[in-house]
């Protein structure tokens, strides 16, 4: 009989993704509590609570699907018992008896069903979700980031490297990466590993903790007026957000994209597209810092950034409250827009401390933005 099984360390109450897999399985209990008395007797009716999310009714539907089958295939009922914490079994399509349904933020493998070239040294990867995962996330409006692992074959190193996918996060049973292959060098390789994927490939990667903007990790219905500032290719969490912001709320937003040259652009006929669908409320501004900069004739402006071209392309900062600017790109890029990023103290496990946002600097204070309207993805 097939009874599907949970990771332990999920099924404690409380906040964080303890209490939202707690929440699921009150959201289980719900669904199941006329047709299935033994799944009464493990999640007792005092523990129902409210749950308004609908990725975890969809979670909660899938996961009684699979306990409907086990329960309807035999006469005498088994109790849903999770394993041990230490228990870290895969995914299985094939019905096995022991089945597992891996959290988001467990490491897990992830297959590659499609891979598309898009520029010399780029690539748009379309991945598809784990068994029985309906959305990459626990939530399916809040921005995700995954983290990627891969073992260098002749060190045995691990790698690691963070990407945020293009896809709006509530798209079903897969999600989409756009990736860069940078030069080899000590420590990376992760992008080239990456863009040379097959179909039918698989990548070992996890779903990082919700990113805490300004005290919280929604962006709906929050500002009025959004600024996307992307160097090269920051340009591809932000665009998650642009999705979420079209689709959810009715705020403008202004993207100024800065690449060296015009087929350095990613993204370029996506963001044309939107202009041309959302008239009212999407611009899109294009500068170049390399050798066919301020090329007029293209509506190209000139430059890495500086106060005029803030001004002239984002949301005003006497807007107030009503603004937010995101800035995203490589360390030096962000630096020069809005001043470095800080790093907590590393972790006790060794990993790295938690971004620290650090003074607003640079371009955006000359331009007289404050540091509230401010956030450096």
């Amino acid at each position: 009989m097939v009874v599907p099984k949970l990771v332990h360390s999920n099924l404690r109450g409380g906040g964080g993704i303890g209490g939202q897999m707690m929440q699921h399985i009150r959201l289980l209990h719900l669904y199941a509590k006329k047709n299935c008395s033994v799944l009464n007797q493990v999640f007792p009716r005092r523990q129902i609570m409210r749950c308004n999310s609908f990725n975890n009714i969809i979670l909660a539907t899938s996961l009684l699907n699979n306990f409907s089958r086990a329960t309807s295939s035999s006469s005498s009922p088994s109790i849903m018992t999770p394993p041990s914490s230490t228990t870290t079994q895969s995914p299985s399509s094939n019905g096995a008896d022991n089945y597992c349904l891996l959290p988001p933020e467990h490491m897990q493998s992830y297959r590659v069903i499609n891979n598309t070239k898009v520029s010399t040294d780029s690539t748009l990867l379309t991945i598809a979700l784990p068994n029985e995962r309906i959305t990459l996330g626990w939530e399916p409006d809040i921005p995700t980031c995954i983290s990627i692992s891969k073992t260098e074959e002749e060190s045995g190193c691990i790698l690691k490297k963070s990407y945020s996918p293009i896809s709006h996060p509530s798209q079903p049973n897969n999600f989409q990466l756009l990736v860069k292959a940078y030069p080899h060098r000590i420590g990376g390789g992760v992008g080239s590993y990456l863009c040379n994927l097959q179909v039918g490939d698989e990548i070992q990667a996890k779903v990082k903790p919700q990113r805490i903007m300004h005290n919280h990790p929604h962006v709906h219905n929050r500002w009025k007026h959004v600024g996307l500032i992307a160097g090269g290719t920051g340009i591809a969490p932000l665009y998650q957000l642009l999705m979420i912001l079209l689709k959810d709320c009715t705020c403008k937003v202004n993207v100024l994209s800065i690449n060296r040259v015009e087929e350095d652009i990613l993204l370029k006929k996506e963001l044309d597209d939107l202009v041309k669908e959302y008239p009212d409320r999407v611009s899109v501004t294009y500068s170049l810092t390399g050798s066919d900069m301020g090329d007029t004739d293209k509506g190209y402006k000139s430059g890495r950034g500086d106060t005029k071209l803030a001004l002239e392309s984002l949301p005003h900062p006497t807007l107030g409250k009503d603004v937010m600017i995101f800035v995203c790109g490589k360390d030096g890029f962000v630096e020069h827009w809005g001043g470095p990023v800080g790093r907590a103290p590393n972790n006790a496990d060794g990993t790295k401390g938690k971004k620290i946002q650090g003074e607003l600097l640079g371009v955006l204070r000359e331009a007289r933005y404050d540091a509230s309207q401010v956030f450096k993805y």
